[in-house]
């Protein structure tokens, strides 16, 4: 019978790499570097970290991104976005809501909880002003149930502007107070500027003649004759004293 050697057998001890992943002095087995809402694995992901817990890109856009006030999905990080008064939207979903048109950076004026491009706002809204036919957008003023633009409103006979000004009126056309008298107030006897019996002036008329209050007084000793006896001598009104020797 033969005999048998044994052949020594060397034992190979296995190397297994141990991957370490770590993000601001914490670190992760392989396997638990994941999202902390999806679970999915970061590993080579991009990712972000909220209060010590990590989120994919994904995840955190959801939970914590702007929602679009038109399409209410998620404005994700790095796309341009537009704001307004707290509100945001994709570039693309901030439009006109009569022509549909992106708005972007120009101008626009909000109505209702929706936006307008001027021209379609104007179109649409805006009252037109009755002296020039352009649309009123901002300010204006009424004037006999009419619109106007503020510097469309102006006096009929200087052409100087009338908003926040005393004015009047004559045929249906508005003036100043300066041009109103010098063209249709009457003119004081006494002192002969103009009587405009605006704003509750009181004048005395008598025989066509019209005098101001303070000037209705005697011509010889200035006495006022306001709810007064006078007598009158040509052009000249006196108090009944002067008057003796009439």
């Amino acid at each position: 019978m033969r005999a048998c050697t044994p052949t020594p057998v060397r034992n190979v001890k296995s190397q297994l790499a141990v991957i370490d992943l770590s993000y601001k002095d914490r670190h992760w087995h392989e396997t638990c570097f994941h999202c902390f809402q999806c679970k999915n694995s970061l590993v080579d992901k991009p990712f972000a970290a909220k209060e010590e817990n990590l989120l994919c890109t994904e995840c955190y856009s959801n939970e914590y991104s702007s929602k679009c006030s038109e399409c209410k999905k998620t404005i994700m990080p790095g796309t341009r976005k537009m704001e307004y008064k707290g509100s945001s939207w994709h570039e693309t979903c901030f439009i006109c809501h009569r022509c549909q048109q992106p708005i972007g950076t120009k101008s626009f004026i909000p109505k209702d909880n929706q936006n307008f491009c001027v021209p379609c706002y104007e179109k649409q809204f805006a009252m037109q002003c009755v002296q020039c036919k352009k649309p009123i957008t901002t300010g204006g003023i009424t004037y006999r149930e009419q619109p106007w633009h503020k510097e469309c409103f102006v006096c009929t006979g200087c052409k100087k502007q009338l908003s926040g000004q005393r004015f009047t009126s004559r045929d249906e056309f508005a003036y100043c107070l300066n041009c109103f008298c010098s063209l249709y107030a009457k003119k004081c006897a006494g002192c002969t500027n103009p009587i405009s019996g605006l704003g509750g002036t009181k004048y005395i008329s008598f025989e066509e003649r019209q005098w101001h209050n303070d000037c209705f007084n005697c011509t010889k000793c200035s006495l006022s004759l306001v709810g007064r006896g006078f007598l009158t001598e040509r052009d000249d009104i006196l108090c009944p004293e002067c008057g003796k020797d009439i």
